[in-house]
């Protein structure tokens, strides 16, 4: 700390100063730093190339002086960011992240660029008057931050539901939107809140015919109950002016409804996305699940869900039964015990990592051509707020993602996983129909 503040006076009363930055972001707008070449080269290969190439004009005494151009959002951090360079340490605001994210990259400091990237991976969701993610997104997408860019992306996927609500969805570019449409991770409350979000988001921005009609047709509507779909099609403004590009999905979405699934298999191909269900949070899909004191021994849950999004299945449920076992040791995995031959196998203290099993609680001849993804929604409280923080598919156990939890302290109850000392889950039951005749045309 002696050494960071020597360096800070330093920088604050420019003794033995060789160098003065001389920062441009407008017209009459110039900030003047008093700086030293060897500390600037250290630090950032950008200025050591300025430095060494001559690339300073103006040059009077012993000092040398550098001309800089920075937007007024960067400018008005140069001297926070020429700090960093001195002090190796400094406090980001979430309205600071980007333009100092734009200055360590500019000047190639990697490790403060590598910093506040992982600052605004950590703060996604904390409450900005406008948030901040989308506009996080287009900017990590521009910046090449590509680590940035899927936080961003799976944060927008996984609490979709809230994004829709804010200021900020209006402002999804047309790229993003379509990623965001054709994923089948996305977590929100039901196909039609996805269609009313879109049908805001077209009135606001007024795409080309082209565009809308693209992302209209990445809406599922066989997930749309048909009586709600016969209600859009009457009422809505947006379904009135595109009709023709979507009426092929509407037909096909109908036929959904209306027949049975295994009928349906003979003609139309039914694995294709329109009939795939996303991650949906009503109580027909799935249920969540809270359970105190995590690591204490195994729990056990039972839930109901719709047999399948067609209408044909309507009124049909399937039971399930989930079990949690805070530590599931695999086989193989036991410890040798070691005291003497013939010692048995013993489990390493804190051996194992959590596991969940969904199991359907009945079978029946309803239940032929369908099979049943399951999704583990694991919740997290992030800067106040309690998002998705990870999503697991399996088939039947967590077991065959390989990696569930399998870095989670639960042990601790101020543990980044838990709520309250409560670990937050949310189960979701997709059904998925299969061909089992081959589609004739």
């Amino acid at each position: 700390m002696t050494l960071v503040q020597r360096m800070e006076a330093l920088l604050v009363q420019g003794n033995g100063s060789d160098l003065v930055l001389r920062v441009h972001s407008g017209p009459d707008q110039v900030k003047v730093i008093q700086a030293h070449s060897l500390v600037l080269s250290l630090h950032s290969p950008v200025f050591q190339e300025l430095l060494q190439n001559g690339s300073a004009p103006n040059s009077t005494g012993s000092s040398t002086t550098l001309l800089l151009t920075e937007t007024p959002d960067c400018a008005a951090l140069f001297h926070k960011f020429i700090r960093y360079l001195y002090c190796g340490e400094i406090s980001v605001r979430l309205d600071q992240a980007v333009p100092l994210h734009k200055l360590a990259s500019r000047y190639g400091v990697q490790g403060l660029q590598q910093g506040v990237s992982l600052y605004m991976q950590k703060h996604l969701a904390s409450d900005s008057p406008s948030g901040h993610a989308v506009s996080w997104y287009h900017y990590a997408t521009q910046a090449g931050d590509t680590d940035l860019q899927h936080s961003c992306l799976h944060f927008l996927s996984w609490n979709l539901s809230a994004v829709l609500q804010s200021r900020e969805w209006p402002a999804v570019s047309i790229p993003l939107l379509m990623d965001l449409l054709q994923r089948s991770d996305l977590v929100l409350h039901s196909e039609l809140e996805l269609f009313q979000a879109l049908e805001v988001w077209i009135q606001r921005n007024q795409p080309d015919g082209l565009a809308a009609e693209n992302a209209l047709r990445a809406v599922r509507y066989a997930m749309i109950p048909p009586q709600t779909l016969f209600r859009l099609q009457r009422q809505s403004p947006t379904l009135s002016r595109y009709h023709q590009s979507v009426r092929d999905l509407l037909y096909m979405s109908y036929q959904f409804h209306s027949a049975s699934p295994l009928q349906l298999a003979k003609y139309f191909n039914i694995n294709c996305s329109l009939f795939t269900p996303r991650n949906y949070l009503s109580p027909g899909w799935g249920s969540p699940w809270v359970i105190p004191n995590p690591t204490r021994d195994d729990r056990s849950a039972s839930f109901h869900t719709q047999l399948g999004p067609s209408g044909h299945d309507a009124g049909k449920r399937v039971g399930w039964n989930a079990l949690f076992s805070p530590r599931w040791l695999p086989l193989g995995s036991a410890v040798p015990g070691g005291r003497g031959q013939g010692a048995g196998p013993e489990v390493a203290a804190g051996a194992g990592h959590p596991r969940v099993i969904v199991t359907p609680a009945s079978s029946g001849a309803d239940m032929a051509g369908v099979s049943f993804q399951k999704t583990v929604l694991v919740m997290a409280r992030q800067q106040s707020a309690v998002v998705v923080r990870h999503v697991f598919n399996f088939h039947q156990s967590t077991e065959e993602t390989g990696h569930f939890l399998s870095h989670a302290d639960l042990q601790r109850r101020a543990s980044e996983y838990l709520i309250d000392g409560s670990l937050h889950l949310h189960v979701i039951i997709k059904p998925l129909y299969h061909s089992l005749i081959l589609a004739t045309k």
